[in-house]
C-alpha cells in the first residue's frame, strides 16, 4: 500500500484562487509531491477549469476553512443555511476536479469556544447531525465524502477528540460522512495518537501531518513510529498530507497561531516533510506487511 503524499498550499499562501495556481502546483509537483490540498477559502476563489488545468499529474483533495460566521451549531437559521451552502460549494469543486474528500472542522468557526455541560454538548451534537445530514446528502450525491476533522481545545469546544467526534456523528458516518485527522491536534488532545487512529479505523478518509510545533514532520516529539504502525493495521490508504502554514499572511498566521517561521523557508519545511515522510513511509511498509 503506497499512501499518496501531500501538501497544502497554505504553506505558502492564503487565499489560493484561480491566479496562483498555474505557479505554485508545478512548483509542488517539482518537489516530487504526489498530491496537493486545495483550501476553498471562499466559493469563487477556484474553478474547477482553472484547477484541472495546473494539476499535472498532483491528485487533488479539498479542505475547507471555517471562518467567522461559519455555524452549523447555536446559530440562526439563515448563518446555518449560507454555511451549508459553502460546504456545498466544496463538495462541488471536489467533485468537478476528482477530489474523494472535503475535509475540516465543519461544525463552527475555528477560534469558537464556550463552556458547556452534558446535556449542552448532547444537544449541540444533535443539532450537528441535523444541520449536516442534508450537506451530507449532497455529498454522497455528488460520490464526495465529508471528513471531519477535530481540532484542539484552544480553537473548539465541540469536538476535541475522536471519541467525541464518533459520538458526535453517529449515524451520519459510513453515509457520506468520515473523519479527518490532524497530527497535530491529536498531539494535544489525545492520550495515544496512534490509539486515536485505531480508533478512528474505517472512518478515517483524510490525514493531516505536520510537527507538534506546526512546521514539517520528523525529527520533532510526534509518535511517528505508532501513528505508522496504526495506518498500516487499519488499513488505511489515503493521503499524507502535510498541512503547515506561512507567517507571512496576517489573516492566517492569526488565525493559526504561527509568530514565527518554522522553517528556513516554506520550500524548505516542504522538502524536510516530504523527505521524513518517504522515508518513513518505506519503512513503515517494511515493518507492518
Amino acid at each position: 500500500m503506497r499512501r499518496p503524499i501531500g501538501v497544502n498550499t497554505w504553506v505558502w499562501q492564503s487565499p489560493l484562487t484561480d491566479a496562483s495556481l498555474p505557479s505554485l502546483l508545478p512548483r509542488i509537483a517539482a518537489m516530487g509531491f504526489d498530491a496537493v490540498e486545495l483550501p476553498l477559502e471562499n466559493a469563487g476563489d477556484l474553478t474547477a477549469a482553472g484547477v484541472r488545468a495546473s494539476l499535472g499529474g498532483l491528485r487533488p483533495y479539498v479542505v475547507g476553512a471555517m471562518a467567522p460566521g461559519r455555524e452549523l451549531v447555536l446559530a440562526d437559521d439563515s448563518t446555518v443555511a449560507a454555511t451549508q451552502d459553502y460546504l456545498r460549494a466544496c463538495i462541488d469543486l471536489a467533485r468537478d476536479v476528482g477530489a474523494p474528500s472535503v475535509c475540516g472542522p465543519f461544525y463552527s468557526h475555528t477560534g469558537r469556544v464556550w463552556r458547556t455541560g452534558e446535556a449542552g454538548r448532547a444537544a449541540a451534537y444533535a443539532q450537528l447531525r441535523r444541520n449536516l445530514e442534508p450537506v451530507a446528502a449532497h455529498a454522497r450525491d455528488s460520490g464526495v465524502v465529508l471528513g471531519i476533522e477535530p481540532l484542539n481545545r484552544y480553537e473548539t469546544s465541540l469536538i476535541n477528540t475522536v471519541g467525541q467526534a464518533l459520538e458526535a456523528l453517529g449515524p451520519l458516518l459510513g453515509r457520506g460522512v468520515g473523519l479527518a485527522l490532524d497530527t497535530y491536534h491529536l498531539g494535544i488532545e489525545e492520550r495515544s495518537s496512534a490509539d486515536a487512529v485505531r480508533a478512528a479505523g474505517e472512518h478515517l478518509v483524510h490525514l493531516q501531518v505536520c510537527g507538534n510545533d506546526r512546521g514539517a514532520p520528523g525529527g520533532d516529539q510526534t509518535d511517528w513510529t505508532g501513528i505508522f504502525a496504526a495506518l498500516d493495521e487499519i488499513g488505511y490508504a489515503g493521503p499524507l498530507n502535510i498541512e503547515s502554514f506561512t507567517a507571512l499572511n496576517a489573516s492566517i498566521a492569526t488565525a493559526a497561531s504561527i509568530w514565527r517561521p518554522l522553517a528556513a523557508s516554506q520550500d524548505d519545511l516542504a522538502r524536510d516533510g516530504l523527505a521524513f515522510l518517504r522515508s518513513r513511509h518505506d519503512t513503515s511498509q517494511g515493518e507492518h506487511p
